[in-house]
């Protein structure tokens, strides 16, 4: 795309993964990026990489209280926020049964909420300007489902469905919502940023086992380049006409077609069941 526009960014979770290469992509291309960060050491490698246009914040996301006012100082200092990228997140990996209700709230803490806080921090300024474009990093597992990872993949789904629901309601106001869905980059979500629940019934052995040690393997091996997502990214800014939900990678496109196909497949044999429940 020529000549773009220079824009503002407000990207979470730029120590590492997406957020870190799409910031530096960003940078690379002349916008200004605001990125969150949690440590002081974090905090001043961000700030060093582009003089006066990048500024780190440290924030928490799961600090829901503190979001509005961080935001709002911040866009008081580089301009308003044309671009918020819900990256912060992470994986849960366990068996349900083995996991406790407070790592799925953690997850969903940081997952959803967090998110959520972000977006309403920025929206009352993008709905006024009638400008901005939102995007939240989901995951293919917010589509398709895998062992071990349910508190994950419920979050990514409820992300998905807010995302849905949103670029709805702010079609009329001119702000745009992209939910995107990655499959299996070369982050570190499989690796040192996944939570894993430690195992102790046996049952799940035969199923987890493997799940986990494959999981574990291909941490750093994944097909998909962080550094080409992050230019697919900064071009889909530029679209007049976004997509509200757009997958990255191979493996997403092939796993979400075939969850699709077998979807329609079981709502056409179940049909006759479905339709039998209005009144007669």
């Amino acid at each position: 795309m020529s000549n773009p526009i220079s824009r503002v960014f407000l990207i979470t979770g730029v120590s590492s993964g997406f957020g870190q290469a799409l910031a530096s992509a960003a940078l690379a291309a002349g916008h200004t990026v605001v990125g969150t960060v949690r440590n002081d050491a974090a905090h001043a490698a961000f700030a060093s990489h582009a003089s006066g246009r990048a500024h780190a914040l440290r924030l928490d996301v799961t600090d829901f209280e503190a979001i509005a006012p961080a935001v709002a100082a911040v866009a008081q200092r580089v301009g308003p926020i044309d671009v918020l990228v819900n990256n912060a997140g992470y994986g849960h990996e366990g068996v349900l049964e083995e996991s406790s209700l407070d790592a799925m709230k953690h997850q969903f803490d940081v997952n959803v909420f967090g998110a959520v806080a972000m977006i309403k921090a920025v929206l009352p300024a993008m709905r006024e300007r009638r400008a901005g474009h939102i995007l939240n990093i989901t995951s293919m597992g917010g589509f398709i489902t895998l062992p071990g990872i349910a508190y994950y993949c419920g979050s990514k789904f409820a992300l998905e469905g807010i995302s849905e629901v949103l670029a709805q309601e702010v079609k009329g106001f001119g702000v745009k919502v992209t939910a995107v869905a990655p499959g299996s980059f070369r982050t570190d979500w499989a690796g040192r940023s996944m939570v894993r629940a430690e195992r102790s019934i046996a049952d799940y052995d035969a199923l987890m086992d493997p799940v986990r040690a494959a999981r574990q393997a291909k941490s750093g091996q994944q097909a998909g380049d962080p550094a080409r997502a992050a230019q697919v990214l900064l071009e889909l800014v530029e679209q007049r006409d976004p997509p509200v939900h757009l997958l990255l990678g191979t493996d997403a496109l092939a796993l979400v077609r075939a969850k699709l196909g077998t979807m329609a497949a079981e709502i056409t044999r179940w049909e006759g069941v479905s339709a039998s429940t209005d009144f007669a």
